[in-house]
């Protein structure tokens, strides 16, 4: 008897630890595609440079910190394109609205620091495929286990690598741009 009440207590903690939530990126804005309002506005586009309004939840316990990223895979460089990069969101924070993006607005919560993109200036700049095939643009929030402590100057390879040296988790959503 007692081997199948521990038996049975296994499988309830199995099955709960099976429903769990798990860190979850979600956005209003996106639908599997960019709409004109996250498009650039240069390189023949006519877009609102607008990033997209962004939520997450269930993130990781322990979790100080949050940053987000956007990557172009299939820019024309070799080796990508990193068109916005914000760290440093308060670990209270669970979304950004429409248009943080663009430092002008401070839309960002305080703390937050947006690195400096492939565009050269911080902030997010909205795709502007080159003519072909769609691009697939990754976007991530990762879950920190602590702030960054990066010069406000700081590539975003390199705020990239730091976000992997103390990432607790991260969450991704996928959406896709192509030229007119």
């Amino acid at each position: 008897m007692k081997k199948l009440s521990t038996l049975l207590a296994m499988i309830a903690i199995f099955a709960i630890s099976a429903h769990a939530q798990t860190f979850t990126l979600k956005s209003s804005d996106l639908g599997g595609q960019f709409s004109n309002k996250q498009y650039n506005n240069f390189m023949g586009y006519t877009g609102e440079n607008q990033s997209p309004a962004l939520s997450w939840e269930h993130a990781p316990a322990g979790t100080k910190a949050f940053a987000v990223t956007m990557y172009d895979f299939d820019a024309p460089t070799g080796s990508g394109f990193w068109h916005w990069v914000v760290y440093n969101i308060p670990a209270d924070v669970k979304e950004l609205k429409a248009g943080a993006g663009n430092p002008a607005k401070q839309l960002l919560p305080a703390g937050a620091v947006q690195g400096v993109t492939d565009f050269g200036q911080p902030g997010y700049g909205g795709p502007a495929p080159t003519p072909g095939l769609p691009h697939m643009y990754l976007i991530t929030v990762y879950a920190l286990k602590s702030p960054l402590t990066l010069d406000k100057g700081a590539t975003a390879a390199y705020v990239g690598f730091n976000l992997n040296m103390t990432m607790l988790g991260k969450a991704s959503i996928i959406a896709y741009a192509q030229h007119p």
